[in-house]
């Protein structure tokens, strides 16, 4: 049994409408990583590009380029050209161009542009993985690009849309396969990327539907485990706490297999509770906790009843009974649990009382 809040949506809205960009004003700032990788990279690569149809690109400002005249000028040229195909609408051509640009001159300021030109045109035609790794190249290789909240947005909106099936385009026409174990990888590039943005938390929970939908248990509930460890003030960690308990639920077989499963649930119902007393799931984690104390308790009965019917052990049958009784005391288990201790004392009374028959021996001469 698996648990998506009603209020919460693996693909945000900004994947609807044609997968838009999300907004910058959603996310977090990166704090002390930005100060670092900021810091870190030479000042000429902090001049800006600008196109207009006019003048085509510029470098604002006049600052450097980060080439020699000659290499600048056939470097503004090589992009004009791919801008000319894109504006044509000949994407296949302007992407060849600017991947020509980023590859030749990765030193200059031209090249975290052209890779944004190239994944953009990637994402609209369909290429999400190519489009993913040019983003990923950007931030990469250019990490104080001020597009930084953008690209991430992409790429999750990339990562989102694989995870609910969507198939990107092979040879651009035909559709292609659907990859969610690439999608999963992707949100771990996301979380590895934006590890103090509002999309850590997001890529977390969407890394742990990833491995549901695929059925790997283990990596689904080691992924909630770190939201709930590193993001614990995330909105999302109350929804972390219910689904491993969920999960966990789903895991039990009932009162006559391992109670593993069944006490890990009946812990993170109860953190959930305590943590979370007014959240809007509190009744469903009030039954889930119900249930899975009921199987507890009669995993408990089960064993006394062995015991005590196919052992005549009656000391152990009484501590598994009253072990059912204090797992659940208000339960109709616990109310099978002290009936059946009745009948323990009875049969144990029975046994003092009626002396042990002594065997027959016999003499051999």
């Amino acid at each position: 049994m698996t648990h998506t809040p009603s209020n919460f949506s693996l693909f945000p809205r900004a994947a609807h409408s044609a997968f838009r960009i999300p907004h910058s004003a959603f996310f977090l700032p990166l704090l002390a990583l930005a100060f670092l990788l900021v810091a870190a990279l030479p000042a000429r690569l902090a001049a800006e590009l600008v196109w207009t149809p006019q003048t085509g690109w510029k470098a604002e400002g006049g600052l450097l380029t980060g080439l020699n005249t000659a290499d600048a000028q056939t470097a503004l040229q090589l992009m004009n050209t791919a801008r000319a195909h894109e504006e044509a609408g000949e994407d296949f051509d302007a992407i060849a161009a600017y991947e020509k640009v980023a590859k030749k001159y990765s030193n200059s300021i031209f090249a975290p542009e052209a890779l944004f030109r190239a994944a953009t045109l990637q994402f609209e035609n369909r290429r999400f993985d190519k489009a993913f790794n040019n983003y990923q190249n950007i931030l990469s290789r250019y990490p104080n690009t001020t597009r930084f909240d953008e690209i991430i947005g992409q790429q999750y909106v990339i990562a989102a849309a694989g995870l609910n099936g969507m198939r990107g385009a092979f040879m651009w026409i035909f559709p292609g396969f659907p990859n969610r174990d690439k999608a999963i990888s992707q949100f771990e590039t996301i979380l590895f990327n934006a590890p103090y943005s509002d999309y850590a938390p997001l890529a977390l929970m969407n890394i742990a539907a990833g491995h549901r939908r695929l059925g790997n248990t283990e990596e689904a509930l080691y992924a909630l485990d770190r939201l709930i460890n590193n993001y614990g003030h995330s909105i999302l960690t109350p929804d972390a706490y219910i689904q491993i308990a969920h999960t966990y639920a789903s895991l039990v077989d009932g009162p006559y297999y391992d109670q593993g499963a069944t006490k890990q649930a009946i812990t993170y119902y109860e953190d959930f509770m305590i943590l979370y007393p007014n959240d809007a799931h509190i009744a469903d984690a009030e039954k889930g906790l119900s249930d899975m104390k009921q199987t507890m308790a009669m995993s408990r009965v089960k064993i006394a009843d062995f015991y005590f019917r196919r052992r005549s052990n009656y000391q152990a049958a009484r501590v598994f009974y009253n072990e059912a009784i204090t797992i659940y005391p208000d339960s109709e288990v616990a109310t099978l649990a002290r009936q059946r201790l009745t009948q323990v004392e009875a049969a144990a009374a029975r046994a003092t009382k009626t002396p042990a028959k002594r065997k027959k021996l016999f003499w051999f001469f």
